[in-house]
């Protein structure tokens, strides 16, 4: 079996430390311990992560250095932390697969996204990246760097930038051809490097985050996988999210999901783009036995054994 398993930016983050590398490296452990067994069992994957929190990080970096540095364009950003994150998780991936006695090499490939420039998304920025801010910081940051701030999902207020569809993976050649000779591939990462295609198909960076399981949707796809499985920082999708009615989905069906979406049980910039990326891939996927999982890190291996999670069918 094929899977694309679509990791989180904030579920590559440990919720109350510091974000360092050391700490990022200890969430993509925790991770690594729910792939292993699905690479045991003999399925091929593909790994996608989000980049949130962490390209959010780069730009300030960038920001506190103006004074002696230039800072990076945007989607140059979002290629740092593609090499980042990627190079984390084939060090811990390639470090469980060796102690594990697998052969698999990882690799990670910086992707590109070709998008529409003319995208509505340009004109209503919608996705989160960086830290939490209270509502005053939120404010202030609004008035001095002229960030578009929006609240997230009852957490705290964070920057949203763009977040186009994605039209086309620049380098999927080349992912079919790495995983058809047996190598894990880390792809993707951040929801690729958004690019618009000019003359003679010439391809430049634009300032704007693609949403990575929108990308994962796609990938999947295109590589006629057999589940897509998100993962992110809790275990159920839920309807009546923080409140008292709230109720956690477990198996679900296509016209169930998209009622509830139609009825705007999920958040923007939150669960709504995973629940959006799940019915484009089981609209588009010819196999009637393909589902999407989405459920925490450390439920993926039972997602996959349709034994946890929230599961949609067509």
């Amino acid at each position: 079996m094929k899977y694309v398993i679509a990791l989180g930016g904030n579920a590559l983050d440990i919720e109350g430390e510091q974000p360092t590398a050391e700490s990022q490296l200890k969430a993509i452990k925790r991770a690594v311990e729910g792939i292993i067994p699905i690479i045991k069992l003999g399925h091929s994957i593909i790994l996608v992560h989000g980049n949130g929190p962490q390209v959010g990080r780069i730009v300030l970096q960038n920001e506190f250095s103006l004074e002696k540095t230039p800072a990076m364009p945007f989607d140059v950003c979002g290629a740092m932390s593609q090499g980042m994150i990627g190079y984390h998780l084939q060090q811990v991936l390639g470090a469980a697969l060796r102690e594990h006695k697998l052969n698999h090499p990882v690799v990670t490939l910086v992707t590109q996204v070709v998008v529409d420039p003319s995208d509505s998304a340009f004109q209503n920025p919608t996705k989160p990246i960086g830290s939490f801010y209270s509502e005053n910081d939120a404010k202030m940051m609004m008035q001095t760097s002229h960030y578009m701030m929006k609240e997230d999902a009852g957490r705290g207020y964070r920057r949203v930038i763009a977040s186009p569809k994605p039209q086309k993976i620049v380098e999927m050649d080349s992912i079919q051809t790495l995983t058809d000779a047996g190598h894990i591939v880390i792809a993707c990462g951040g929801g690729g490097i958004p690019v618009v295609a000019g003359e003679n198909q010439t391809l430049t960076g634009i300032d704007a985050v693609i949403d990575k399981d929108h990308v994962a949707a796609l990938l999947a796809k295109e590589w006629e996988a057999d589940g897509l499985i998100i993962a992110t920082a809790v275990k159920y999708v839920c309807i009546h999210f923080g409140k008292e009615n709230q109720q956690e989905l477990e198996i679900i069906h296509l016209p169930e999901i998209k009622a509830y979406m139609n009825a705007s049980e999920f958040a923007q910039g939150s669960m709504l783009p995973k629940v959006q990326a799940a019915i484009q891939f089981l609209e588009n996927k010819a196999k009637a036995s393909a589902f999407v999982a989405i459920t925490s890190l450390d439920s993926i291996a039972e997602a996959i054994r349709e034994e946890s999670g929230t599961r949609i069918y067509n």
